[in-house]
């Protein structure tokens, strides 16, 4: 559909999506602007700089996240919180993440700009580290300031071996200061995220915007096989003790088992693996890599990971290997705010906003968030489902009307 007036200034919301993406740019449409990076820190400090033009008070906390505070009537009530993320993957796109910053700071600045005064404070935040692939451990921004960080995540290493504590100290902070950055118990009232849907649906069925239903759990682990290492030439198939064949075999039975109903939401994948001695005539001795398992719902996905666990162990037995299995992250689905989606039902349909509801397989912020507060979430409809990639694309209408919505329903919390 096409909205005939836009509250929110489509342009200006475009401009700046366009010269966020300059920064960290990979070829013609990509993006690289790994978490606590020198690309991370600019681009912080570009939307730092749009919110104190957008008229907004703005801090960066000792976990990296960049908020922006709207004062309301009661400054002391609960806030509303809207976000998501500006960091990328390695081979990201120019969207992900981002249109939820830029669309909660043009959702603040038009009501500004509407002379609108929120009864509650409401804070725009761009959360540090979302994407969780420098340290292998995502939502780490959001999961600070509710305090329910897991202990040693600060000595998590990148692939150069440096710490998270590093990282932030580079970046500029304290990580001895954590805690101060940390909000009280029932200081945020609810907490909205727009973000691109990284999905096929909303484009088979020729929609801009869908309403989230809820996210689903997932399971992270890594995954660390040892065998011996011998010369590639010289010792006889039969007696070798090869992590990596190990490896491969345990990848196919994740990959049959998730793919066992091509009807479920259900999805395995393995994206990282490090290989040791890693040389061409060397048998592999250890191999360490990732399992990502992902499912609406948590007792098929454990059932799902039990079978796998009895493979790892079948697996492993046959080829003579020892193994460690280290849990990274295990969350559970998490459903939205009945509450909230009522809100953008309502003003879809007073926009005249066509809109569908659907579940989301990737996490985000909001899943953090959903432990503390109510929340809501809107994807935007993106080209071939396609994300984590150069090629990730939404058009700036889509993100207009998505954006839109956004702030109808932002109005609607915040009266």
């Amino acid at each position: 559909m096409k909205l005939q007036t836009f509250t929110i200034n489509k342009q200006r919301l475009e401009q700046r999506i366009d010269e966020l993406a300059e920064i960290g740019k990979i070829g013609d449409t990509g993006v690289c602007r790994l978490t606590l990076s020198k690309e991370d820190r600019e681009g912080v400090e570009k939307v730092k700089n749009w919110m104190e033009e957008a008229g907004l008070t703005t801090r960066i906390d000792d976990f990296g996240n960049l908020i922006g505070r709207l004062e309301g009537k009661d400054p002391d009530a609960p806030i509303l919180m809207i976000g998501s993320h500006i960091d990328s993957q390695p081979y990201g796109g120019r969207f992900d993440g981002v249109i939820g910053v830029l669309g909660g700071l043009e959702v603040a600045q038009t009501l500004k700009e509407q002379n609108i005064l929120p009864r509650m404070p409401i804070e725009v935040v761009a959360f540090s580290d979302e994407e969780g692939c420098r340290f292998n451990k995502g939502l780490f921004g959001v999961r600070g300031i509710l305090g329910q960080l897991e202990e040693g995540e600060l000595e998590r290493k990148d692939k150069d071996g440096v710490t998270r504590r590093e990282a932030l100290k580079e970046f500029g902070f304290d990580p001895d200061r954590l805690k101060e950055s940390e909000y009280e118990e029932g200081g945020i009232a609810g907490f909205l995220e727009m973000h691109i849907e990284q999905g096929p649906i909303l484009e088979k069925n020729d929609l801009p915007v869908g309403i989230v239903t809820g996210i689903s759990g997932p399971l992270w682990l890594t995954i660390e096989l040892e065998g011996f290492a011998g010369h590639a030439g010289s010792v006889p198939m039969a007696m070798r003790q090869d992590a990596l064949v190990g490896a491969a075999k345990i990848i196919v039975a994740l990959n049959e088992l998730a793919g066992e109903d091509p009807d479920a939401p259900t999805v395995g994948t393995v994206g990282s693996m490090s290989i040791f001695p890693d040389s061409r005539n060397i048998i592999p001795e250890k191999v360490t890599f990732t399992v990502d398992l992902r499912d609406i719902d948590i007792n098929k996905r454990h059932r799902i990971e039990e079978r796998l666990y009895e493979r790892i162990a079948e697996i492993t037995n046959q080829h003579g290997l020892t193994y460690r299995i280290h849990e990274d992250t295990n969350s559970e689905p998490r459903y939205c705010s009945e509450e909230i989606m009522n809100l953008m039902r309502e003003e879809s349909k007073n926009i005249g906003l066509d809109t569908i509801e659907l579940m989301s397989g990737p996490f985000h912020d909001s899943l953090a968030m959903s432990y503390v507060c109510d929340y809501g979430m809107i994807f935007v409809r993106c080209k071939d489902g396609i994300s984590h990639n150069p090629k990730e694309f939404s058009s700036i209408e889509d993100i207009s009307l998505g954006a839109e919505l956004l702030y109808r329903t932002t109005v609607r919390m915040a009266e």
